[in-house]
């Protein structure tokens, strides 16, 4: 962000670097939120690991793959410590809107073809995400979110999901363009079009209120490693993908301390079936 003006962009400090396990101990912090910015794969897993050193649980908001990665949620699990994570979804934002259409179109019976979700916004997080190589794991997570929706995943080629441009006098204001096209009873075309505007920063501040509520339950039951149900619900990147409303049922559950079986999980070819899971 070097070329953008002070008011706009980020500027190193020129302070020493600090402890960050020693700064989360002396806080008395018993869970940290990670909402570093796109692209900060290092940072992330270096601010998780002070976590595990801290013994502090951990939120992670960012699309740095921790809960849903197996190595890094047995470090979780071996710490004893729960972890929420990953990707946030917003309240009501471009991700959570296009699985539920996307979820619509296969229950109503109609094939979806093709569709695309283009993001701007004029903020921070919109100029940080101008620099395209950090763009890769925040692709991958919105793509995989949607894709998870379908009986039947698309093409490559035939989706098309991520943060298109900045716009600076958008501000805070992010407005998410979202287009499907597919194919009604007897191969009558359907297409849909939607246009979403939100202001970003907010949005997803009560999805994360109520995962710090999440955690902080796990912590006075002792339990430990990716919280799934929780996870499915909050992120877009969860250990494993659920229908909303299943894991909304899964979620509520876990708050009340009531057993919940989850789906099975059948790989995406029907082929391989792992055992039944709980929240």
């Amino acid at each position: 962000m070097a070329d953008y003006p002070d008011d706009v962009a980020f500027r190193c400090a020129d302070l020493q670097p600090t402890d960050i396990a020693t700064a989360l101990r002396a806080s008395g912090a018993e869970v940290m939120l990670c909402y570093l910015p796109v692209g900060s794969e290092q940072a992330v897993k270096h601010y998780a690991q002070a976590c595990l050193d801290a013994g502090v649980a951990m939120i992670n908001c960012v699309p740095v793959f921790l809960a849903s990665n197996r190595e890094w949620a047995q470090k979780f699990r071996d710490a004893g410590l729960p972890i929420i994570g990953d990707d946030i979804k917003s309240q009501v934002g471009a991700t959570i809107v296009h699985r539920e259409l996307a979820r619509l179109f296969a229950d109503r019976g109609v094939g979806l073809d093709r569709t695309y979700q283009l993001n701007t916004g004029g903020n921070t997080d919109f100029l940080n995400m101008l620099e395209r190589s950090r763009l890769k794991s925040k692709k991958i997570s919105k793509t995989e979110s949607v894709q998870s929706q379908l009986d039947e995943r698309l093409d490559a080629r035939d989706i098309h999901i991520g943060p298109s441009d900045y716009v600076p006098w958008q501000h805070d204001n992010k407005v998410c363009f979202i287009r499907m096209e597919g194919r009604g009873f007897g191969g009558a075309p359907i297409e849909l079009e939607l246009r979403l505007s939100v202001q970003d920063s907010p949005n997803s501040a009560g999805v994360v209120i109520d995962a710090i509520r999440c955690v902080k339950l796990a912590l006075e039951r002792g339990e430990a490693g990716p919280l799934v149900a929780p996870s499915a619900y909050y992120m877009k990147s969860p250990p494993r993908q659920f229908r909303d409303s299943v894991a909304r049922d899964a979620c509520d559950a876990f708050i009340d301390g009531r057993r919940f079986d989850l789906p099975v999980e059948v790989a995406r070819d029907a082929k391989v079936v792992d055992r039944p899971g709980r929240s």
